[in-house]
């Protein structure tokens, strides 16, 4: 059944992916980190710029032992949870 946004509700949840720095550089397909640490990226945040984790997320979610569509599934079941999605309403 497909979902749709609860217009009361509005259109904006704050999520927050807290995944360790080490994770992260392990997963880094295209090496970005370690272009960052070598120098050649610049302002490249949690290496030459500092990373401050949102403090007012509504779901925290650390994705370390858990696939993307695993993430996703916390994301959507939060979001129904709060009335942000559901099923369709009956016509």
């Amino acid at each position: 059944m497909p979902n749709h946004l609860n217009p009361s509700r509005g259109g904006f949840v704050l999520v927050h992916l807290s995944t360790p720095l080490e994770v992260c550089k392990q997963r880094d397909r295209e090496g970005l980190y370690a272009k960052a640490r070598a120098g050649v990226i610049k302002g490249f945040t949690g290496i030459s710029d500092p990373y401050e984790a949102p403090e007012d997320a509504e779901s925290v979610i650390d994705t370390s032992d858990m696939t993307p569509d695993e993430a996703a599934q916390i994301i959507l079941l939060h979001l129904e949870r709060e009335g942000y999605v559901g099923a369709e309403p009956m016509s």
